[in-house]
């Protein structure tokens, strides 16, 4: 059985973890701050906060910015349940709106088109690792008649002057965009270190601040990690120093802090980082290379202008079918024991959202979700693996529409 994304745990993962265990320090420490800073190297971005998950990440920002009720934040319909999650846990109104036809990504037009004077946040998600169109979001919301239509309602919007874009990086670190890596892309970026991501540390994320002139990203990045702690004072290494245990509780803040055990795992990870982003790339092609012949086969894009992907998901779309035709067809590549999946089921089709939302208002969207297959992708697929899988979808495709 092929696989579709497990994690990549050899020797050198191994040795790090055990290091730390042996170490006697587990929790948030040096290699957490190491981790940090190396992320912050790498992409080139302001300051690094490491999280235990994404998906907190978004929360702390969202809490961090005063997002609440009377606020709107403008998402893609497709996308993961955690971005629109995290509009909903803030008490804010979660707008949705369509994506492209040929990426997958939110459809700018269509943000512009649903600004009104309570958005205060644009949360772009770089579907599959390609990143979003950026420039045109700052276009847009640095658009004279844009503004005017802002209204801030904290010091912090008002040293903004404009509408927030936080993006969603949680597939696309390592990914690139008019020669920038994601991190630098977004007013705020946050990656995911989930288990099946690029880069794992089984679970993690962390929040790259890239804010402009005047913000101090350093002064945010210590505020960040104290919300992240309870809102404590001091971390527990920290308190752990001779005679320094005493600490205060500034604020009610989060508990969504990163360990040491997480970072090992990303220390490791990120400095062989490009090796395992050509290989997916190899994989990509090899794809590629597998279906351009077949007339059904919509090749999904990882590399375009002045963008390159950090090659996570191969979105294929098998042109002309049905979501039942879709369905079979994973069942058909099922039992040929390669194991596949779906990104994602769109948010209006899932029943903490369908209430307010109805999937026949989002068209491109499901016409991308229904005939969408994601195909293995990983540093340890080899290369006859991959016919494998080639075979089985082409098999099963043609299997079904014949």
């Amino acid at each position: 059985m092929i696989p579709f994304s497990p994690p990549r745990i050899d020797q050198k993962i191994i040795d790090e973890v055990v290091d730390t265990l042996k170490s006697g320090w587990i929790t948030t420490g040096p290699k957490t701050l190491k981790f940090e800073n190396n992320l912050t190297e790498y992409c080139g971005h302001k300051a690094t906060v490491c999280v235990s998950a994404a998906t907190p990440g978004i929360s702390l920002i969202l809490s961090w910015m005063g997002i609440g009720e009377g606020d709107e934040v403008i998402i893609p319909a497709y996308t993961y349940c955690a971005t629109g999650n995290v509009v909903v846990h803030s008490g804010a109104k979660l707008v949705m709106v369509d994506v492209n036809e040929n990426d997958f990504n939110i459809n700018n037009q269509k943000v512009r088109e649903a600004i009104t004077e309570r958005t205060k946040v644009i949360m772009p998600v770089d579907i599959g690792g390609l990143p979003c169109d950026y420039n045109e979001l700052y276009e847009i919301v640095n658009d004279p008649e844009i503004k005017k239509l802002y209204s801030p309602k904290n010091d912090l919007e008002k040293q903004l002057g404009r509408i927030a874009i936080i993006s969603d990086s949680a597939h696309s670190i390592g990914a690139t965009y008019h020669g920038k890596k994601a991190g630098n892309l977004a007013d705020i970026s946050v990656f995911s270190f989930h288990a099946v991501k690029n880069l794992s540390t089984a679970e993690g994320g962390a929040i790259a601040l890239n804010l402009p002139a005047p913000f101090d990203n350093e002064e945010i990045r210590k505020k960040l990690k104290t919300m992240s702690l309870h809102g404590q004072s001091k971390d527990a290494f920290s308190k752990m120093q001779v005679g320094a245990w005493r600490y205060d509780v500034v604020e009610s803040g989060f508990k969504c802090n990163m360990t040491d055990i997480q970072a090992s795992m990303g220390l490791v990870e990120l400095a062989r980082y490009q090796e395992n982003l050509d290989r997916r790339r190899a994989i990509m092609q090899g794809y590629h290379n597998g279906f351009k012949k077949h007339s059904w086969a919509k090749i999904p894009l990882f590399e375009a202008e002045n963008k390159v992907g950090s090659f996570h998901l191969y979105l294929l779309r098998i042109n002309g079918i049905t979501e039942e035709q879709r369905d079979a067809i994973i069942q058909e590549i099922s039992k040929k024991e390669v194991a596949v999946n779906v990104h994602y089921m769109p948010l209006p089709m899932l029943t903490a959202f369908k209430s307010k939302f109805n999937i026949c208002d989002f068209g491109q969207t499901y016409r991308n979700f229904a005939c969408e297959i994601s195909l293995p992708v990983y540093f340890n697929l080899t290369d006859e693996q991959v016919a494998q899988v080639i075979d089985a979808v082409v098999t099963s495709v043609e299997t079904i529409i014949n």
